[in-house]
């Protein structure tokens, strides 16, 4: 069994930043993609970041594209979401995800294994 566990989220001011971190647990991850999604209220929950299993490649939502960096340390099994310049659109639940192959997926339906979430709130 997968557990994934999100830490890092908070209060913070707009243009101000987070880190988020992933940490995995069961079984060797290093082969899977990770992938990085957040759900307001009231909304769908939608893609953030992806990053395949060398971490050479890495794709985000174009809302946050310049903002966010998602990065991995497979030597600790831990994923990373680097979020500056917060905007208080960026509020949400952040959700860190494992999907069971080696090509990255913008679709929640594509990934297996979910953490239990991170609230991450931006104040105007």
């Amino acid at each position: 069994q997968v557990q994934l566990v999100e830490s890092g989220g908070g209060l913070v001011q707009a243009g101000g930043s987070l880190r988020l971190s992933c940490a995995s647990s069961g079984r060797t991850f290093s082969s899977y993609t990770k992938g990085w999604f957040r759900q307001a209220p009231g909304k769908e929950r939608e893609f953030v970041a992806a990053i395949n299993w060398t971490g050479r490649s890495t794709y985000y939502a174009d809302s946050v594209k310049g903002r966010f960096t998602v990065s991995r340390d497979n030597a600790k099994n831990t994923v990373y979401l680097q979020m500056n310049s917060l905007k208080p659109e960026d509020t949400a639940v952040y959700y860190c995800a494992e999907r069971s192959q080696v090509t990255a997926s913008t679709d929640p339906s594509d990934y297996r294994y979910w953490g239990q979430g991170t609230q991450v709130t931006v104040s105007s």
